[in-house]
């Protein structure tokens, strides 16, 4: 099953950069790298090399022992059984966690032969990259790899659909056929999520107990991760604090609460472990500000977030949300965070700041959006049903350019509340 996912054309403009450096994909494990790296090289180069750090425990040596770039290359080569050539070769590094020598190799390569096209990954990469000591910092092109975003989604399981979804532009009337199927679209992508696994296994079988089944297994690679790359970190904390994410996110203002963890838990008892997880790609942490000024990070209260999943599908999963829930429009417990985890999923990577959240005593704001210098209040509603007074009050006081409401109502422009339809999502920064 061939997934088309939106990287590939970020690999294809790297290639094409005049500033190239080695290139370094972060991603939670299972949400596509090593595919990727592979498709990218077989389809857009002469030819590609491949080697597996984790597989391959010889390959260390010749890192450990070499900073030459030329003879790495020239070894490499013999292993390969090829001749590597400059530009036409890619040269694929995975699960690079395993020998930090060979991450660090990345700079002599970015100095002495950057003509060389050099892309590596790994799944616990994020937590060597959190530790700017640890690999060459400038040296190299970063690119995140997340699960399936929900275009990508849709048009792996509808490509009529997902043609008409490409097609829709700025304060398009939404045909109301179109409109209910792609809510339906929605509903899939909450069940199934963007695991590359799920995916292609939904368009294979349409099954959800195979879904279902995929997803548990996913999370139980996950939580056996935590325990074999804990290094400095207290594995049991880490586990505890993923665990707790769903109760942390049914309280009634979802902000991440120590003590929920354990009782009496503290701060300096699970930072280290909160860090871990999100370094390495599986949560996602939303800072509260202050102020919804520009520019935003300035007023990000710290001690002060959320933590969401970084794949929606599994976070359904873990909450043990029944389908037919999703699918019969009731109101359950945990439908406003499950939407507002699929909003920020969508959200990410489309605007240079990443989103953050505002709230005081007296108001709420589920997500604060930079883009340029304005600032853009978004609401995301589970149902059809209207704005929240403090989103409302924000709006008469400030009255801002762009005011957004993601929901399951049509797409239609109520004063200065743009309403989008959650399908959208991933189309915000074009419709603006």
């Amino acid at each position: 099953m061939l997934l088309k996912r939106n990287a590939m054309q970020d690999l294809l403009n790297w290639k094409a950069s005049e500033d190239r450096k080695p290139l370094v994909l972060r991603g939670a494990r299972q949400v596509g790298k090593t595919w990727l790296m592979k498709e990218f090289g077989q389809n857009h180069y002469e030819s590609s090399v491949y080697f597996n750090f984790d597989e391959e425990d010889e390959l260390k040596s010749i890192f450990e022992t070499n900073k030459n770039p030329q003879r790495i290359i020239e070894l490499l080569s013999m292993i390969a059984g090829e001749k590597i050539l400059p530009g036409e070769t890619l040269i694929i590094f995975d699960e690079i966690q395993e020998c930090p020598e060979a991450l660090n190799t990345l700079k002599y390569f970015k100095e002495k032969a950057n003509d060389y096209h050099v892309i590596a990954a790994g799944s616990l990469l994020g937590t060597l990259l959190a530790k700017p000591k640890s690999y060459p910092v400038g040296m190299v092109n970063l690119l995140d790899i997340y699960p399936l975003a929900f275009d990508e989604f849709l048009e792996a399981v509808d490509p009529t659909l997902y043609a008409y979804y490409q097609s829709i532009q700025k304060e398009q009337q939404i045909e109301e056929i179109f409109h209910n199927r792609l809510l339906e679209a929605y509903n899939s992508y909450l069940i199934i999520g963007g695991m590359p696994e799920c995916v292609s296994s939904w368009v294979k079988y349409k099954d959800p107990t195979k879904i279902n089944q995929i997803q548990r297994e996913l999370i139980e690679v996950y939580e056996n991760d935590f325990s074999k790359h804990n290094g400095k970190v207290n594995s049991g904390r880490i586990l505890m604090v993923f665990r707790s994410i769903v109760a942390q996110l049914a309280k009634p203002n979802e902000k991440f609460m120590y003590g929920a963890v354990r009782e009496g838990g503290r701060a300096r008892d699970f930072e280290e472990a909160i860090e871990w997880l999100v370094s390495v790609g599986m949560l996602c942490r939303v800072y509260n500000v202050s102020k919804m000024e520009h520019p935003l990070s300035a007023f990000d209260k710290l001690d002060q977030f959320k933590l969401f999943v970084f794949d929606t599908g599994l976070l359904k999963h873990m909450a043990g949300i029944d389908n037919s829930a999703i699918i019969l429009k009731t109101d359950f417990q945990f439908k406003g965070p499950l939407t507002e985890n699929y909003v920020l999923q969508q959200l990410r990577g489309q605007f240079e700041v990443e989103p953050r959240y505002y709230s005081d005593k007296n108001s709420e704001i589920d997500f604060v959006i930079q883009y340029g210098t304005e600032i853009i209040p978004v609401e995301a509603k589970g149902g059809e049903d209207k704005s929240a007074p403090s989103f409302k009050k924000y709006i008469a006081d400030h009255q801002p350019e762009h005011a957004l409401r993601f929901s399951k109502r049509g797409y239609r422009k109520d004063g200065y509340i743009t309403n989008l339809p959650l399908y959208l999502a991933r189309k915000t920064k074009e419709l603006l």
